[in-house]
């Protein structure tokens, strides 16, 4: 397989041991394969080095029950490998103005580039009202807005997943926002392809799938339209960066479509 140095992982995150335990894990670990231990950041810096990644955002995760992977615990991360690493912060959505202040710190101090909420760690679907402060802050801040999209591979609901009309609805209110939605979104990939068209600010992450197993209608986008909308991700640690990029060549990128997916569309996004 053949990869271009400088590649940008946009879904990482680099898990404690309140995150590895998590009873929802169950499935993803059973699915990929993945051990319930917590990795190092130097097996992180290592999975990155045999991918050929040069860069990867850290995600914290902040449920209803808490904060699962901090924000703080992300900076460190960052102040561990600042060439490698980049943060992605994450709030507490029924703390309205706390989340606000939060966004406000964490892109201004700790230098994050981008904002995530999981709406299946919620349970409430992106459209909810506990998202739209959210939403103002990272236009306002000049971030982009990452989430999941599609079915949901932790034993959760998938519903809060579904693009239409959930996402629809975001962007028709939000017409600024630039929304970074992950996990490609299987079983409704005709509608966050159809999304994507109608909004420029949607973007698509392939994180939580080798990209042998991306369905062929994406793949076609990806070749043609889509060419500046879709960015690679792995999801580490339930899958390696070098898993994920199983089947790059048989893609059949052109070289233009083939750098922006690996990393042009992430630096630009992410203003990285």
């Amino acid at each position: 397989m053949a990869t271009a140095p400088g590649i940008v992982d946009a879904w990482a995150q680099q898990p404690t041991d309140r995150f590895m335990a998590e009873p929802w894990l169950a499935s993803l670990l059973r699915w990929t394969g993945a051990e319930r231990r917590t990795p190092s950041l130097g097996e992180l810096l290592a999975a990155m080095d045999a991918a050929g990644v040069e860069l990867a955002l850290l995600s914290a995760w902040h449920g209803p029950r808490g904060a699962l992977i901090s924000n703080d615990e992300v900076a460190a991360c960052v102040a561990a490998a600042p060439d490698r690493l980049r943060g992605v912060a994450s709030v507490d959505l029924e703390d309205p103005m706390g989340a606000v202040r939060e966004i406000r710190r964490c892109v201004g101090e700790l230098g994050f580039v981008a904002v995530r909420a999981l709406p299946w760690l919620w349970g409430l679907p992106p459209d909810d009202r506990r998202f739209y402060p959210v939403y103002v802050a990272c236009v306002e801040h000049g971030v982009p807005f990452g989430t999941q999209v599609g079915h949901t591979g932790p034993l959760r609901p998938s519903e809060p997943g579904r693009p239409i009309p959930y996402l629809d609805n975001v962007l028709l209110d939000f017409p600024e926002l630039v929304l970074v939605a992950g996990h490609v979104g299987v079983p409704w990939v005709d509608e966050v392809v159809s999304l994507a068209d109608k909004h420029p600010g949607l973007h698509v992450d392939t994180s939580a799938y080798a990209l042998a197993r991306l369905p062929a209608a994406f793949t076609a986008w990806m070749r043609g339209r889509g060419r500046a909308r879709v960015l690679f991700g792995s999801n580490w640690p339930m899958l390696a960066p070098a898993r994920c990029l199983e089947g790059l060549d048989a893609l059949g990128l052109d070289d233009e479509a083939r750098q922006l997916f690996l990393a042009g569309n992430a630096r630009r996004v992410f203003g990285l």
